[in-house]
């Protein structure tokens, strides 16, 4: 029995080491090309009358629930390294450029084709709660993606590690945004907010100390 324990262990970082090997020979910039690529389809499906009776909505919305997934594939990133020992640390700033991409334009459809004018756009901003928490994510956000550089690294050093951790905030507003946005009861938006919650909970210094090790066998292998 211990031995097969043993040799699914051994298999399971085999894999592991294996997948992280193949990941470091990928190169991250792709996925901007990539991600570039579901925008346009959407606007090409608007255009061509493809998304229902309003196209704007479906477009706001759909772009939104794109940068939430980004915003939780980032978040991924540091539990499989520090529980599973898979190594995705490349590819962490393409995914959340990616996201502000997308919030981006998912603030540019509400702000230009759905709202339009600039006195109305305020005023929602003011006084509907949902587009004011989803406003502040967007701000928030903002100064992470100016500095999702080398150069900001080095220039801020500790402070730029500080400066990101404001994303965890942000994931938090985006997906309490889609909880107000929608009415009455949907089990979607709360499925995006636990998986938030759960991800930040894998940050904590004490959570999962047994999946913590096998993590870390897992990079010393390695």
């Amino acid at each position: 029995m211990a031995s097969d324990t043993t040799s699914d262990i051994s298999m399971k970082d085999r894999a592991v080491q294996g997948f992280n090997r193949t990941a470091r020979k990928v190169p991250a910039w792709p996925l901007y090309i990539l991600g570039a690529i579901p925008p346009v389809v959407i606007f090409v499906f608007a255009l061509t009358g493809r998304l229902g009776v309003d196209p704007v909505k479906s477009m706001e919305h759909q772009m939104g629930e794109w940068s939430l997934w980004l915003l939780i594939a980032s978040l991924c990133v540091t539990p499989l390294r520090k529980y599973l020992g898979v190594n995705l640390l490349k590819f962490r700033r393409a995914i959340g450029l990616l996201a502000f991409f997308y919030i981006v334009g998912h603030f540019l459809v509400w702000l230009v084709l759905d709202v339009q004018i600039m006195s109305q756009i305020i005023a929602d901003i003011v006084k509907r709660p949902y587009i004011t928490v989803g406003f502040t994510a967007f701000l928030m956000l903002i100064p992470l993606a100016v500095t999702s550089n080398t150069w900001s690294i080095r220039k801020l050093g500790p402070g730029w590690r500080k400066l990101h951790q404001f994303v965890y905030a942000a994931a938090i507003l985006g997906a309490l945004h889609f909880i107000m946005l929608v009415k009455g009861f949907q089990l979607e938006p709360y499925i995006y907010m636990a998986a938030i919650l759960a991800l930040l909970a894998l940050r904590l210094p004490n959570a999962f100390p047994a999946l913590r090790r096998g993590g870390r066998r897992t990079k010393s292998q390695s």
